[in-house]
């Protein structure tokens, strides 16, 4: 009988939401058993994706970055062509070069290139792949206004004709998609120019359940959530109130809020806070992480001492050399999204180390197991049969990188900047105890 075997897509099993894992996974075997092994080795790979947490990152991702850039205005068409009668074939000769460009791409589904036909005061007629037609309502383009300069954006558009000319082409997504010999509805969109990452780890494994490095992998393979290096901001603090509670300090300490003014490399450095020029005197370390107190938190590292903060945050695998300056309280040196987000973990599992794995398990292609992420030895997991006996009781082989009990106390006051802090609007949203910075 017949197998009725189905061949794969070109990408087999990788779909937009997973193209940068999926990346990551291909290097890693690659520097594990050479590039021979990995395309012609029959390697089998239990790697630690979620599928469908990923999908919700890559989706949420997509949608907050568009968001951020359309309070930005509108930049104008990817590229302009002559949309004559024949505009077909122009067409697709422009996004086939488009593509080539790295300008559109296929991953951006359901968003699709079109171009300009005619554009009018209510509304705007597109031309898509295949000859069919669309229409762009005004109502679908109002946030498509210009940005006047670094201030202030221009006016809601009056007319389509003034967002688009005869001949842009866009990127456009439908909302009731054409027919044939029907005109569908379609929604103007723009490719961000902003970018970013998203990965979700779980702190007691280190397995990395997402990891999206950007917007677009077709549009750019750079993954953001290992290679971009980044400034971490107020999100770097808790590591500096965390050394304090380990040198002596507690949650109800009190510490400054007041001008603060320290020599720098070149000059005077002159940290201020959020609310420009408002300070609140004498406020706990609790309600300093609370409100993201600037001023607070550089007067803590002066406190401590620079050199001090430096060789404690080292246990967290932040950064690989740190500059003993007190502006990296404020967290002004590099990390990757992935390793503060690892050090991060510290903090959720009692502060034990944390390290991600995007491999669980690799077999050959008689099903040995060349791989496996944990190494720990189990003498009773190769019993053939359960008997009623116990779970195995592995040994917990992780360093210990902070003391458990300021562990505990730092998710306590992170837990308060979402009930009370600078996170409340995520508690109006997330039903659950969170914690965050």
């Amino acid at each position: 009988e017949p197998l009725g075997a189905v061949m794969a897509p070109p990408l087999g099993a990788r779909d937009w939401a997973s193209e940068y894992f999926a990346e990551e996974v291909r290097k890693q075997i690659a520097q594990l058993y050479g590039t021979d092994a990995l395309y012609d080795g029959g390697l089998a790979v239990r790697t630690t994706l979620n599928p469908r947490l990923q999908t919700a990152a890559a989706t949420a991702l997509r949608r907050w970055l568009v968001e951020y850039d359309r309070r930005h205005g509108w930049r104008g068409p990817i590229a302009t062509m002559d949309a004559g009668e024949d505009w077909v074939p122009v067409f697709d000769a422009q996004v086939k070069t488009l593509k080539d460009m790295k300008k559109v791409a296929d991953d951006l589904e359901p968003w699709v290139p079109a171009v300009v036909l005619s554009a009018a005061k209510d509304e705007a007629i597109v031309g898509l792949a295949g000859g069919q037609q669309g229409r762009i309502p005004l109502d679908d383009m109002k946030w498509a206004r210009a940005y006047e300069d670094v201030n202030r954006m221009g006016p809601e558009p009056a007319s389509a004709a003034t967002v688009l000319t005869k001949g842009d082409i866009v990127m456009v997504e439908a909302v009731t998609p054409a027919q044939e010999g029907v005109r569908g509805d379609y929604s103007l969109k723009q490719i961000p120019a902003v970018n970013g990452a998203f990965v979700a780890i779980d702190p007691h494994t280190g397995r990395v359940l997402t990891m999206v490095g950007g917007f677009s992998f077709q549009l750019s393979e750079f993954n953001r959530a290992l290679q971009a290096l980044r400034q971490p901001g107020s999100t770097f603090k808790p590591f500096v109130y965390a050394a304090a509670l380990d040198n002596g300090y507690t949650p109800s300490s009190i510490v400054l809020d007041a001008p603060f003014v320290a020599p720098g490399v070149d000059s005077w450095w002159k940290p201020g806070n959020y609310q420009e020029g408002r300070f609140y005197g004498e406020s706990t370390l609790r309600l300093g992480v609370e409100q993201s107190r600037n001023t607070m938190t550089a007067r803590l590292a002066q406190d401590i001492g620079i050199g001090k903060i430096v060789d404690y945050v080292q246990r967290f695998n932040l950064s690989e050399k740190m500059p003993r300056e007190l502006a990296i309280a404020l967290g002004a040196s590099e990390t990757t999204l992935m390793k503060i987000t690892a050090a991060y973990g510290i903090f959720v599992n009692g502060g034990k180390s944390v390290t991600p794995v995007i491999i669980d398990r690799i077999q050959d292609r008689t099903g040995k197991t060349i791989y496996k992420r944990d190494e720990r030895p189990c003498a009773e997991c190769s019993v053939s049969a359960w008997t009623g006996q116990s779970e195995p009781q592995l040994a917990d082989a992780r360093q210990q990188s902070m003391d458990p009990r300021t562990a505990y106390q730092i998710v306590s006051i992170l837990e308060g900047v979402v009930q009370r802090g600078t996170g409340s609007a995520v508690r109006k949203v997330v039903d659950k105890p969170v914690a965050g910075k």
